[in-house]
């Protein structure tokens, strides 16, 4: 049986001004701007992708900024925090880094065998950068931050759930995910070959608030796999396994299924093909804003209504 999931493959969040967003995910965490599209079921919103050099499934972070949109709030049922996987010998970089740019932090905290810095961006978004020496994967040069020290792609993500076992039997089930460790409440289960880029850690607790969905929020997470054919498979598998599953929906860099687990968190699978550069050079990625061929005749009028935006190196 071939594999269908691989690991993490983009988490989708909500965010404010289009500016202060390329400034902290391009400006302050280094990240690459690979792609400024838009939201292609709202043109009128950019669609701001980071990632690694090339944007390679595991690395990529995206965006719908808003603008004036009220602020969510963490909670249960959602996915809380995203992680972001740097070296160990990089820890002390990164707390000075956040510091000169007056982003607040928690002290370093540990959890199973790693060490991690929690921290909010601007919009409220829960970010962690997690210290370790198992990812092989190259950072992106940006010209400031030395590619030795910068992030690698996600370490993986955080759900937050009132029920555990409908979600973890779904994970390690029909999603092909195996839990590796357990401890106070916090499961971590990998996908794939394991390692950074395929965990999701699940913690369970009954009794707390719901997650409110808004700016500093996440709208969606998404699983890598490899191909059309193997899409189809999972979408398949996952029908007749009980859920709710769309068509495939072109996203012209990927294609995607979407559906929602049993807690309520909307779940996608995107193909690893065709990728960032099918309609940008990769030395260019990121530079132009790209729009789909069937809104290329509004291309004036889209582009007068949104945000100026610029890279800043800081």
């Amino acid at each position: 049986m071939s594999r269908l999931i691989n690991g993490l493959h983009h988490v989708t969040a909500l965010a404010g001004g289009a500016q202060k967003n390329v400034d902290f995910y391009a400006g302050i965490l280094g990240l690459r701007l690979v792609k400024k599209t838009i939201n292609f079921d709202a043109p009128d919103v950019y669609h701001l992708y980071y990632g690694d050099e090339n944007g390679n499934p595991g690395s990529i972070m995206t965006f719908f900024p808003y603008g004036q949109i009220a602020r969510g709030r963490k909670g249960t049922n959602q996915l809380t925090y995203t992680a972001f996987s740097v070296p160990t010998a990089a820890l002390g970089y990164w707390m000075d880094r956040l510091t000169a740019h007056h982003i607040a932090f928690d002290k370093p905290q540990k959890r199973f065998n790693e060490t991690f810095l929690r921290f909010e961006d601007h919009d409220g978004l829960g970010i962690e950068l997690v210290a370790n020496d198992e990812d092989t994967r190259s950072g992106w040069n940006n010209g400031v931050i030395d590619p030795a020290l910068a992030i690698k792609g996600f370490h993986g993500v955080t759900l937050h759930e009132t029920r555990g076992e409908p979600t973890l039997k779904l994970l390690t089930g029909l999603m092909e995910h195996r839990v590796v460790t357990e401890t106070e409440g916090r499961y971590r289960l990998q996908a794939g070959d394991g390692g950074p880029g395929t965990y999701v850690d699940m913690i369970v607790t009954p009794g707390n608030l719901r997650g409110m969905q808004g700016a500093g929020t996440v709208h969606h997470v998404a699983f890598s796999t490899d191909s059309d054919e193997t899409q189809l498979e999972i979408r398949e598998r996952l029908e007749e396994g009980g859920m709710s599953v769309t068509p495939v929906a072109d996203r012209n860099y990927f294609h995607s299924i979407y559906f929602r687990e049993p807690g309520g968190v909307l779940f996608e699978v995107a193909t690893n093909p065709p990728g960032f550069a099918i309609d940008e050079k990769p030395s260019e990625l990121g530079t132009k804003l790209m729009l789909p061929e069937w809104y290329e005749p509004r291309r004036a009028a889209i582009e007068a209504g949104l945000e100026r935006i610029e890279l800043k190196r800081v």
